[in-house]
């Protein structure tokens, strides 16, 4: 075997040389320019554009007027959860809160609702309510016919779920209010966040977008990451197509963080489907559904409904974008039966996004190692979290 011919790049920061592999080299096919202007003496470079990627670029800029930093997204938009999601600005339905205190103590869950408070306070702070089009409409669990059991349970339980949360929000959070929106086949009365609201998620990463712009970060798409290496000057990163040295590197993939990283978390395929307008549409706010593991709202006239990843769990486990006939099927069947009755409708537009889970509903926010950091697994909480979640990862870095 010829043995490997390494070229000499070029200084990428203080007694650091970059030296490449001679095919490495003509695959890239970067001139000097572009390597200098995007590549070289990087300090950051962060992997995934989403909220976190970008809240934290966002952040760093703050710590390091001086740095250069670098996010890279494979996606020709940011891929993922952050410009897929369904734009609810939630803390926890009842139901979902009470499943918690099963499981954690009353502590501990208070501490869950207070960050999700904390990062939607962080997201609208840094963007303005005006840019990510927040509204404060509500949202409301919605109990299935079938569901007696777990309706008393809640109503039952909503004086404490009040009382533990009200310290969050400064008043109780939940009520019960009737079923005015005439929903069909569900119990008499809905139980309310009155805090809850939604978001324009692409209004909001349009925002981040042209924020971290004014902030001189340099956002590349269309590059993703197969693999880096770290040694004592720095990171190297291997792209689909070339390899550049960066000082630091923070992974903020979420749903994707498996394929680079050995941590607790794995992919949630979330399906949602969006209809035509529809006329005097009576539905307002947001909405969840058989333990949440359905939600839907409006968006302007239309209609949106996600979720059913309950009917596949095995299968909803991938990073494969697309839909299946099983979940659309009864995403449509709720919008007949139960949302919609009586209404006829459309539907425009179908699509899916890749949330991040694991064993614990806390964010992996933590130092890999000396030059690697990672912000992932939000749970599917990433509107509530992903701008906190991005401050405290840059907070780690030195």
């Amino acid at each position: 075997m010829r043995p490997l011919r390494y070229v000499q790049l070029g200084n990428n920061g203080p007694g650091l040389i970059a030296a490449l592999p001679f095919n490495t080299l003509c695959r890239m096919n970067l001139s000097y320019w572009e390597y200098q202007s995007w590549f070289a003496e990087t300090d950051f470079t962060l992997v995934g554009s989403g909220i976190v990627g970008l809240s934290c670029a966002l952040q760093l800029r703050e710590r390091y007027p001086r740095a250069r930093i670098l996010v890279l997204e494979k996606g020709m938009l940011p891929q993922g959860a952050s410009t897929k999601n369904a734009g609810f600005a939630c803390f926890g339905s009842i139901s979902e809160i009470l499943a918690d205190l099963s499981q954690q103590s009353e502590q501990e869950v208070l501490e869950l609702v207070q960050r999700r408070w904390e990062g939607i306070q962080r997201l609208r702070g840094m963007l303005g309510d005006k840019a990510i089009d927040f509204q404060n409409l509500g949202g409301h669990e919605v109990f299935l016919g079938e569901q007696n059991t777990l309706y008393r349970q809640c109503l039952e339980e909503m004086d404490r779920v009040n009382h533990l949360l009200k310290p969050v929000f400064g008043e109780a959070p939940f009520k019960r209010v009737s079923n005015r929106f005439h929903f069909s086949r569900v119990q008499d009365h809905y139980i309310t966040h009155r805090f809850e609201g939604q978001i324009d998620t692409g209004k909001m990463m349009l925002a981040l977008l042209d924020l971290a712009r004014q902030k001189d970060i340099r956002v590349l798409n269309g590059l993703g990451v197969q693999h880096f290496e770290e040694h004592p000057q720095g990171v190297r990163v291997q792209t689909g197509t070339f390899e550049f040295e960066t000082r630091q590197l923070l992974v903020t993939t979420n749903g994707f963080a498996a394929q680079l990283l050995k941590e607790d978390v794995v992919p949630a395929r979330a399906q949602v489907l969006i209809t035509q307008p529809i006329k005097n549409l009576p539905v307002e706010g947001t909405f969840h559904l058989d333990q949440g593991y359905y939600y839907f709202r409006n968006v302007h006239d239309r209609l949106l409904i996600g979720g059913g990843r309950n009917l596949d769990f095995k299968g909803e486990t991938t990073t494969d974008f697309g839909q299946t006939s099983l979940i659309q099927g009864r995403l449509e069947q709720l919008l007949r039966e139960v949302i919609l009755p009586g209404t006829p409708f459309e539907v425009d537009r179908r699509w899916s996004g890749i949330m991040g889970v694991g064993g614990s509903k806390k964010p992996i926010v933590r130092q890999l190692s000396d030059r690697v950091y990672c912000g992932v697994r939000l749970g599917g909480m990433g509107i509530a979290i992903g701008s906190l979640v991005g401050q405290e990862l840059a907070d780690l870095t030195s």
